[in-house]
């Protein structure tokens, strides 16, 4: 599916500072009316969420050893082979999407069951992200596109079971975008410098309103 089709996005003050920072690839306009005159339109390249497909591969192994081999965020080993790595990604996980913009595959996340039978209702997703295109909001947009996704295959939470308390950044993140920390394993998580370090375990309920939540 394709994401917003709004090319131009308004943005003024803080908003504006940050949407330059974030997308530096972008362009702005001056708007022409008077009242506006202080604020800018942010031009932003369409990009495109699809489920992933076999010949994908190609493009996603670079991304996901990319960011395996360097051992601070997933609990891979850092050799996992590019067989394997498609089994992982592509063939036991429920779903697995990619973001594309302009025909090249910049992200890429996974949906699965978290655990069977009396679990089956919670998920479990995992999101990497081409270094070239970080700090643009791909992760955002790949989480809350996975939240959907998960809805409407009918699963009723989603939850993290290993996030590298180090990985400041993406717990940030989670939490804001609505994941509770439950969970704290000690030193659970072998960081390659920072040595052993938390790992925590985050969840967020997806049926607002349900079952007295």
């Amino acid at each position: 599916m394709a994401l917003p089709p709004l090319r131009y996005v308004k943005a003024t003050g803080a908003l504006r500072r940050w949407a330059i920072q974030l997308l530096p690839d972008a362009t702005t306009r001056r708007s022409s009316t008077p009242q506006s005159q202080t604020s800018c339109f942010l031009k932003v390249s369409p990009m495109t969420i699809r489920e992933a497909r076999r010949e994908d591969w190609e493009s996603i192994w670079p991304i996901f050893h990319e960011i395996v081999k360097t051992g601070e965020t997933y609990a891979y080993d850092h050799a996992t082979t590019i067989d394997q790595a498609e089994k992982i990604w592509l063939d036991d996980p429920c779903k697995t999407f990619v973001v594309e913009e302009n025909e090249e595959i910049l992200g890429t996340y996974y949906l699965k069951m978290n655990q069977a039978g009396p679990g089956s209702h919670v998920c479990n997703c995992g999101y990497m992200v081409a270094s070239k295109a970080r700090g643009r909001g791909l992760a955002t947009i790949m989480c809350e596109h996975s939240q959907k996704v998960a809805l409407d295959l009918g699963y009723k939470a989603m939850q993290f079971n290993f996030v590298a308390s180090s990985n400041e950044e993406g717990v940030r993140l989670w939490s804001k975008l609505g994941f509770e920390t439950v969970g704290r394993l000690p030193k659970a998580f072998n960081h390659p410098a920072k040595g052993l370090v938390d790992a925590l375990v985050m969840y967020k309920w997806l049926r607002t309103g349900e079952d007295g939540r």
